[in-house]
């Protein structure tokens, strides 16, 4: 599987994961569903930091969701 698709799975899976807990923490309820969600999509975002040996610059993320956005379009 390409990296930047997984990097960008990860970061989106984190993305809607932080309101998910956020919810259940002020409500008193145990948030299952959500940490596993954040657990796979850090584990998604570790291995493609892990597999691409230069990483990912800060300047170069809007371009990896717009190469992969561009992939899933096409």
């Amino acid at each position: 599987m390409d990296t930047d698709v997984m990097f960008v799975v990860g970061t989106v899976l984190v993305a809607i994961t932080l309101p998910s807990l956020l919810s259940a923490y002020t409500e008193g309820r145990v948030p299952r569903i959500p940490i596993i969600m954040l657990l796979a999509g850090g584990v998604l975002v570790a291995y493609a930091l892990h597999e691409k040996p230069s990483g990912y610059s800060f300047a170069e993320i809007p371009s990896v969701f717009g190469r992969v956005f561009s992939k899933i379009s096409a």
